[in-house]
């Protein structure tokens, strides 16, 4: 599987050679063979396993005693394939895609001394107890609106909004100028990332150990999140959220975007990757999504992109070190992960749209304390277990009409239930 490989596809990835001075010639255990490094990673239409091993090979030639295979974990996916192989006692040396979390901190190799990993995209908002056990890429962006430029431009809107009541009188506008659809969103797991966006780039500048504080019950939901729920549940009201999304998957909320049929897409970065390869595509701009006027350091909702980590019961650790630090740090490895998935790290440029270039933009200007997690959290923010299917449920009791009054005394409920 590993040898055959087809490197145009990634000629500027094979070309790299400086940075991989450092890693040549980390040892193999095996007496006349090469280390064999297994890397599990996530397969999908764009990380195929041609892919993987393309992106690999440079590595690879600087470091003949190594060879390095790709695992592709099936249907199952990565995260249900680590605790499988953990129990079955066929550890792969490496795992992509996949956080750290403490249950899984046992399991894994500190990798603290390694300047690479402590310094790296998000690592100081991935750290349990001090320390850090991945490296990543880069960042998904998850706080973001995407718009539609003539859609503003009919509503004589100027500037993209800075603020929530800014935005309020945009979609205003927007339906005025007869944009029926002027929140794009739909069911399934979108329902609850409107609605974050709408509430954690201010509830968090408030509140910065949200999560931490909400799960020790020292602060309740109704309290930190009530105008972003009634907010939303007046979008609901306005019609600004169609009745109908509750019914709209994900593919077709995206491509009804596309096609130039809704004015703003509440969605994360890895949507420009998407924008990219719709050669008719409206032309599209993006503002951050925004806090309560006064709030001067919005957070911006962010996941690591493609995270590394190393198990312990790899025997190879020092080789897997070397490896991990090449793909989050050598200048085409890191570019060509970045472009492939639709991902940002400032100082790591690829041939970006317009679109992509805003998104650059947002990153650059974005300090790393802005950032915070969404969902259920990672590191050690982190909110109880099955809070993301509970606001997703809650939300879309909202957009079905639910009172905003009701569906804060059920997350209050909820969170009284299952707090630590």
């Amino acid at each position: 599987m590993i040898n055959r490989r087809t490197i145009a596809a990634l000629s500027a990835v094979a070309a790299t050679t400086l940075a991989l001075a450092a890693c040549s010639s980390p040892g193999g255990d095996e007496e006349g063979g090469a280390t064999e490094l297994r890397v599990l990673v996530n397969v999908t239409p764009n990380l195929t396993e041609e892919y993987w091993n393309e992106l690999v090979a440079p590595f690879e030639k600087a470091n003949p005693d190594v060879d390095v295979v790709i695992q592709n974990p099936g249907a199952e996916g990565v995260a249900a394939a680590v605790p499988r192989l953990l129990a079955a006692g066929d550890v792969p040396d490496i795992v992509q895609s996949q956080a750290p979390t403490p249950d899984l901190v046992p399991e894994l190799v500190d990798l603290s001394e390694y300047e690479w990993a402590s310094s790296g995209p998000l690592a100081d908002q991935y750290s349990i107890d001090g320390k850090y056990y991945m490296a990543g890429i880069g960042v998904q962006l998850q706080s973001l609106m995407f718009y539609n430029k003539q859609a503003f431009a009919d509503a004589g809107i100027a500037e993209p909004p800075t603020t929530l009541d800014e935005l309020d009188d945009a979609l205003a506008a927007l339906k005025a100028a007869g944009w029926d659809t002027t929140i794009q969103t739909g069911g399934d797991w979108m329902s609850s990332h409107v609605l974050q966006a709408v509430g954690l780039p201010t509830i968090i500048a408030e509140y910065p150990d949200w999560f931490q504080e909400m799960s020790a019950g020292d602060l309740t939901f109704s309290e930190t999140y009530a105008d972003a729920v009634e907010r939303y549940a007046d979008w609901v009201a306005e019609g600004y959220i169609p009745k109908d999304a509750l019914g709209v998957k994900y593919p077709d909320a995206e491509q009804n975007f596309l096609a130039g049929n809704s004015a703003i897409y509440p969605m994360g970065s890895w949507f420009a990757g998407t924008e990219a390869k719709t050669p008719d595509a409206p032309e599209i701009g993006v503002f951050r999504a925004p806090a309560e006027a006064g709030v001067d350091n919005p957070a911006m909702g962010a996941n690591i992109a493609s995270p590394y980590f190393i198990m312990k019961a790899s025997k190879h650790q020092e080789a897997a070190a070397d490896l991990v630090e090449f793909l989050t740090t050598d200048q085409d490895a890191v570019a060509s992960q970045l472009a492939v998935d639709g991902n940002f790290r400032d100082g790591y440029e690829y041939e970006m749209t317009p679109l992509g270039e805003e998104l650059l933009a947002i990153v650059a200007d974005t300090p790393p304390s802005d950032y915070t997690p969404t969902g259920g959290g990672y590191g050690e923010r982190t909110l109880p277990d099955g809070y993301a299917d509970e606001i997703n449920v809650q939300t879309q009791s909202l957009m079905g009409a639910t009172p905003a009054s009701d569906v804060l005394s059920s997350m209050d409920a909820w969170f009284a239930a299952n707090v630590r």
